[in-house]
């Protein structure tokens, strides 16, 4: 499993011109599924990434987590991020977890995510979305979960 945190001011997805996800303040993360990702891999990364002290404190560093800074979390799914690039000029899509597959673990994630904290939003899954975000700072960091 890969993710893509980044630390925004905002954060919306939008399908079809209508808005499905919006959070203010918190953390935009994009999430890749692999062949070999699990429910307990997918816990796994949300309970660091809502531990993961990414939000200034008041001398300016960051020491703090998202649930200190009470910030929204939007989960988008993203496929591309598994995608083989090392070789060629055109991304190798094999290690990404078949559809169907992700759609279910994807899922699993967001209402284990909803029952464990209160101001979660998600794209759609598969969906042609259209993302816009302000990053703070910007902050953005590439996470890998076995």
């Amino acid at each position: 499993m890969r993710v893509l945190i980044q630390r925004v001011k905002q954060a919306k997805v939008e399908v079809n011109g209508e808005i499905i996800g919006q959070i203010e303040q918190g953390l935009l993360v994009f999430v890749g599924l692999g062949k070999t990702d699990t429910l307990h891999t997918a816990e796994k990364m949300l309970k660091k990434i809502l531990a993961y002290r990414l939000f200034s404190d008041d001398n300016d560093r960051m020491n703090l987590n998202l649930q200190q800074v009470n910030g929204g979390l939007l989960l988008v799914s993203q496929f591309t991020l598994m995608a083989e690039t090392r070789k060629g000029l055109r991304p190798d899509f094999g290690p990404a977890m078949p559809p169907d597959e992700a759609r279910e673990l994807f899922s699993q994630l967001v209402a284990h995510a909803k029952d464990i904290y209160p101001n979660v939003q998600t794209g759609a899954f598969g969906a042609d979305m259209q993302v816009s975000l302000q990053n703070d700072g910007p902050v953005t960091f590439m996470l890998e979960f076995e």
